[in-house]
């Protein structure tokens, strides 16, 4: 039965890899094999099914995030069903969910499986990182250009002082820096999986290549917050464990409200000057709609809607801030919902690195940067940014209990990717 065993074993390992490497290539076909599954979704479902017939105890999937996930959930079925939109953006939620319960339970199954999944992250930051620089190193045009250092201009009219933005394996420029911020700090825990000094030295090395993929980008909110995670990171790792749990606590509250207060700050300078006016455009539109639309005005339509109630004929795909777009797209219920996982997963990314969980503390830096990067954009409006998001998500809160024991102490989450190693 050990060979059986380890095969099923396997099945959830194998669908985290298609999960990561489809998000940073697009490698796989978005059309069903049959019905409204993809090679992906059949790739999840099994590694699923897998992780219950291995671990068929519902603690393995608990996670302090159910309720809000819930609270998400209801939002985007309310929009959907009681607006009569289509059903194909839910089915997508539901697939990056899905995702996020398939890597807590092979987190929490098996142990020491955030070694593959840092060693999984590498790759995909490299392929990513190593097609940016292609691009720019061999002048690739990619329809994007900016002249100085963050003034956008027309590729053909940019004269030769324009510079080509690396769009990498993604559409757009802000697309690949929203993934690089997200993933690359993911990426270093793969240096602490390996002893030997050359061989950390080529995973730094990788790492430096994924955040100078950034600069090629010149996605402004890219650069601030890949510099922001990667302050966290150094910072998470050092002074984290030093600090009392009431310190944690306050250097959470100062966090989650600096996120707060920069959004705030964005929202005024966006409609003071030009640089970021279209923005402020956008987020008014959002809290306008959802005004008109208590339920929001459906998955995956706030660009249109937004377009819509925006003068001037610009076009937008999503209102510009992740908040503010679940807000339009799934009214109160959706906003509640986005909310909640913003606050507990940073709380929960706080304490893994404060009990030195180093997937804590990359998962940590990930977030700050992710979530820095959306008080301006939506890059999670792209499935495969999406899909990526709740897992990195997931690698989070399977380091933290997902609820009490009957006799009220703390259930401990099972294997906590490792203490720090000392070296002597």
């Amino acid at each position: 039965m050990a060979p059986v065993r380890a095969t099923v074993q396997a099945v959830p390992l194998v669908a985290t890899a298609i999960v990561m490497l489809d998000s940073a290539t697009d490698f796989f076909p978005d059309a069903p094999l049959v019905g409204v599954i993809t090679p992906v979704r059949l790739a999840v479902l099994a590694g699923l099914v897998a992780t219950v017939v291995t671990a068929p105890r519902l603690a393995t999937f608990r996670t302090r995030l159910d309720l809000a996930i819930a609270l998400l959930l209801l939002g985007a079925i309310a929009t959907t069903y009681v607006g009569g939109h289509p059903d194909a953006p839910l089915r997508a939620l539901l697939t990056a969910l899905a995702t996020f319960y398939l890597l807590v339970g092979v987190r929490r199954s098996q142990p020491e499986s955030w070694r593959a999944v840092a060693l999984l992250a590498l790759v995909c930051v490299a392929a990513a990182a190593t097609s940016a620089f292609a691009q720019v190193t061999n002048e690739v045009p990619t329809g994007f250009c900016r002249t100085g250092l963050f003034t956008d201009v027309d590729c053909d009219s940019g004269g030769a002082g324009s510079m080509i933005r690396a769009t990498g394996t993604f559409a757009n420029p802000n697309l690949l820096a929203a993934f690089l911020v997200l993933l690359t700090p993911i990426a270093l825990l793969t240096a602490v999986t390996v002893a030997e000094r050359t061989a950390r030295v080529a995973v730094v090395t990788v790492g430096l290549l994924a955040y100078g993929a950034v600069l090629t980008t010149f996605s402004r909110a890219g650069c601030v917050a890949a510099a922001a995670g990667l302050l966290v990171l150094g910072g998470a790792y050092w002074l984290a464990p030093r600090l009392g749990r009431w310190g944690m606590r306050t250097l959470t509250t100062v966090g989650l409200a600096g996120l707060a207060a920069v959004t705030v700050a964005l929202w005024v300078v966006s409609r003071a000057g030009d640089a970021l006016g279209v923005r402020g455009q956008a987020w008014k539109a959002a809290v306008d709609l959802a005004v008109d639309h208590p339920l929001g005005v459906g998955l995956g339509r706030a660009g249109d809607a937004v377009s819509a109630a925006v003068p001037g004929g610009r076009t937008f795909v999503h209102a510009h801030n992740m908040w503010l777009n679940w807000l339009a797209e799934a009214g109160v219920a959706g906003l509640l919902g986005i909310l909640l996982v913003t606050v507990i997963a940073v709380a929960s990314a706080v304490r893994a690195a404060r009990e030195k969980s180093v997937a804590g503390v990359v998962g940590l830096a990930a977030l700050t940067g992710f979530f820095l990067a959306a008080t301006v954009d939506h890059p999670a409006n792209l499935d495969r940014i999406a899909m990526l998001f709740w897992l990195v998500l997931g690698l989070v809160m399977a380091e933290v209990p997902g609820g009490r024991r009957e006799s009220g102490t703390p259930a401990r989450a099972t294997g906590r990717s490792g203490r720090r190693a000392r070296h002597h």
